[in-house]
Formats: structure tokens, sequence, C-alpha cells
């Protein structure tokens, strides 16, 4: 498994996610500016709205910068143990242990990223090939770590 095409795609999707949300907040921004009237309360009441619009795209901004801040932190670097980085290769499935930016193929596999602080992670993390690890009352057996 070639980790960087990995890391690749999942730099793309948090780059077109960012340009997302930073074209939504300032579309909204600009539709809050054109609400401003002299037409009194039902537009204060309006704008409001869109001002908490743009608050919460704004936390999902912040969330989506942090998943690249760790994103950035990781390496194609070969892993021996459940760790940041790791492709992990369990009897259940394959995972990609960065940000969480759900799943996608690669070479005809399904791999779904997860990030560190997920249930799952946290039940592998620092295991190592041949190692089994519970999660809901599944246990699961390491397969392979790249």
């Amino acid at each position: 498994m070639n980790k960087q095409e990995i890391l690749d795609q999942i730099n793309t999707k948090i780059t077109d996610k960012i340009q997302y949300f930073e074209n939504l907040i300032a579309e909204t921004r600009a539709s809050n500016n054109d609400t401003k009237s002299s037409m009194g309360d039902k537009y204060e009441t309006g704008r409001e709205m869109l001002q908490q619009q743009i608050n919460n795209l704004q936390r999902q901004l912040n969330e989506t910068l942090n998943q690249q801040a760790v994103l950035q932190k990781i390496t194609a670097e070969p892993s021996e143990k459940v760790q940041n980085g790791a492709l992990v290769k369990t009897n259940k499935g394959m995972f990609f242990v960065s940000a969480s930016m759900g799943e996608f193929i690669l070479e005809n596999q399904k791999i779904m990223t997860v990030s560190a602080e997920s249930p799952l992670v946290k039940a592998m993390f620092g295991k190592k090939i041949a190692e089994t690890f519970t999660v809901n009352n599944i246990v699961q057996n390491i397969e392979n770590i790249w």
C-alpha cells in the first residue's frame, strides 16, 4: 500500500473542504450585508440568523483546519505499531490513523480514515501485527501495519 497516495487524497479532500467553507462564509457574509436596511426589527432577526449561520460555518472551518494540522504532522514512513500515520489492516477492514475524513477506495481496497481520538484507534493504539483488540464486543486481529 502506498501511504503517500492516501495522504495526497486526504490532503486534497481537506483542501477542497476548506475552500468550500471559506466560499460559503464569504457568500453568507455578503448576503448579511445586503440585508442592512432601515426597515426595522424584521431585518434584525434575519441578520441575526445569518450571523448564527456564519458562526456555525466558521466552527466547521476551524474543525477542518485542525484536521489539516493533524495531517501535516503525518509522514508516509512505515510503522511497526499502531500510531498516528499507521495504515492498519485488521480482519474487519483497513484503517488509516490520521484525520477522520470518511472512507475512500485505493487499489480496489476500501480504507477508512480514523482519528487517533476515536474509540477504535484508542483500543488498538500501540499494538503490533498479530495482536488483537476489542471494540464494542467485537474482537479484531491486526493482520498488517504499514
